[in-house]
């Protein structure tokens, strides 16, 4: 198969063919991926469902030992 694999820019909808000629892939330029970042970063955009950890509902002892079952901190920040 030979064919080039062509998508729709998610914010402008031009086709950007995947491939070196369009480095932004998937957008057809920087200017549309910094747009679609700002939606992000303006919270314009979210992944539907309920936060898997919820710091703001969970108290800090709570919150410390799910991180650290995770994986996603050290556990010497744990440590008093």
């Amino acid at each position: 198969m030979t064919g080039v694999t062509t998508v729709d820019c998610p914010t402008c909808k031009t086709k950007v063919q995947w491939n070196d000629k369009f480095p932004f892939r998937p957008f057809c330029s920087d200017r549309c991926k910094q747009i679609d970042f700002g939606g992000w970063a303006q919270e314009s955009f979210a992944i539907k469902g309920s936060a898997i950890l919820d710091p703001e509902l969970m108290d800090p002892e709570q919150l410390g030992a799910e991180l650290l079952e995770a994986g996603l901190i050290d556990p010497k920040l744990l440590e008093k």
